[in-house]
């Protein structure tokens, strides 16, 4: 078989047709050509894209070397474009603990100084070095990092109560609880509605309290996406009463997956604990007599009842131990 790997006649051929569109162009530029006087006749008669002419056109008089005019290779030339070493052994420390592209991105923004790698960016290298997928010790590490300060992240739902747990009273109740998700500190209140100003109050009493008494002030919330919590159109957030309190405190509001509590996972065990231990198989006089019981059930849970999620310690003592957000 023929080898045509030095055969440059193609190449000629490229530089003869455009030397010789080029002498055409230039001759009609000048008002000296026999035939054209427009140069869209002069694209139209030899079925040339006047783009693609002008682009190889412009090229061959900035270098006036004819290889301009044959065709480059398409996209940037190869590691052209690639970060240095140190952005991506960066990107890779910041992999092992749980981060996603975007908190990576975010993170080199804040550290350095000049060209860091988009979201995207940052997907790619991961895929060059076959960390575009998080392994489950990655995932611990997250969660790890996630329980180290008190304050980073607050977890706030509502619960349905049932009818028949109030003797002679069919209202409904509901309770709106936060949960520090470090030390595992609660708090919950008593409202007769889930309408978006009683929740938003109800929260408030709840931070109020687990600042005055535990120092923990939140820097995020996460919820589920119901109405009372608000909505995620950034045009309606400051006409919504839960959004414009976290934004009047300075908490950043962060939402579940949708269908997806175990997002939510913490608050969800609270209630469940809270089933198990106060509420399942017993019924209160009136729902202040219910306040009463809650009030000292959560006094016994922060401060008494060990939990296995933080080592069989309780909330409280947690909270003294750990470090705090800001």
């Amino acid at each position: 078989m023929r080898n045509n790997t030095n055969d440059k006649t193609l190449k000629n051929n490229y530089i003869q047709t455009y030397q010789y569109l080029i002498s055409e162009y230039e001759q009609i530029k000048a008002k000296k050509h026999p035939i054209y006087t427009k140069v869209k006749d002069f694209y139209q008669a030899h079925g040339t894209c006047p783009q693609s002419f002008l682009k190889y056109y412009g090229r061959y008089r900035l270098s006036g070397d004819t290889s301009a005019l044959l065709p480059g290779k398409r996209g940037p030339k190869y590691r052209t474009r690639r970060p240095g070493k140190e952005i991506e052994d960066l990107v890779l420390i910041e992999r092992e603990k749980g981060c996603n592209r975007y908190e990576i991105s975010s993170l080199l923004h804040c550290q350095l100084k000049g060209k860091v790698p988009t979201p995207s960016g940052v997907y790619t290298i991961l895929k060059r070095h076959g960390k575009n997928r998080l392994s489950r010790p990655m995932q611990e590490e997250k969660r790890r990092i996630v329980k180290e300060k008190a304050g980073e992240l607050a977890h706030v739902d509502c619960h349905h109560l049932s009818k028949d747990m109030i003797c002679g009273d069919k209202k409904k109740y509901y309770l709106v609880c936060v949960i520090d998700s470090c030390t595992r500190v609660a708090w919950a209140e008593v409202i007769e509605d889930i309408k978006a100003l009683t929740v938003m109050f109800a929260t408030l009493r709840c931070f109020n309290h687990i600042a005055d008494k535990f120092n923990i002030r939140f820097a995020e919330a996460l919820t589920d996406n119901g109405p009372e919590f608000g909505t995620k159109e950034s045009t309606q957030k400051a006409h919504h009463p839960f959004e414009r309190l976290l934004t009047e405190l300075g908490v950043k509001h962060r939402y579940t997956k949708p269908y997806r509590p175990q997002t939510n996972g913490k608050i969800e065990r609270f209630w469940r604990t809270l089933n198990e231990d106060l509420i399942e198989g017993t019924f209160f006089e009136s729902i202040d007599n219910f306040k009463d019981e809650l009030f000292k059930y959560l006094l016994y849970y922060n401060k008494l009842r060990p939990h296995q999620g933080i080592d069989g310690k309780t909330p409280e003592s947690t909270s003294k131990l750990v470090e705090r957000v800001g």
